[in-house]
């Protein structure tokens, strides 16, 4: 199989800067770690809050590190996906080695195994 590489890398890429847009309106980098993002916390308002609103708060911030987690573990994928590219592995299963259907990576560029094995892992 003949992939388009520069094709899947210019998704990545598009797709890693949308991701990275996205996160940075809920998270920042952590600067001892710049592959890590740490969420941002709800700044209080400026009186006291109120019991509920300190729990909508913090409601608000559990659905946030949710959310950043999920990015950032598909950032992750992105990433992993565009050196796959850069040292020749793109398109070929982790587990067994054969090549990853096309419509698999037009799916899911970052796939890592074939539909086979993405079962099983």
């Amino acid at each position: 199989m003949a992939l388009d590489l520069d094709y899947y890398q210019k998704l990545l890429t598009e797709e890693k800067t949308k991701l990275e847009q996205q996160l940075a309106t809920i998270a920042h980098r952590n600067p001892d770690a710049p592959q890590d993002w740490e969420p941002n916390y709800p700044k209080p308002g400026e009186s006291s809050p109120a019991l509920d609103e300190i729990a909508d708060q913090e409601e608000e911030f559990e659905n946030e590190v949710s959310q950043e987690l999920a990015m950032e573990s598909q950032l992750r994928d992105i990433n992993d996906a565009l050196e796959r590219i850069k040292h020749g592995a793109f398109g070929m299963c982790a587990v067994g080695k054969e090549e990853i259907d096309e419509a698999r990576l037009r799916a899911n560029p970052a796939a890592r195994t074939c539909i086979t094995h993405a079962e099983t892992t």
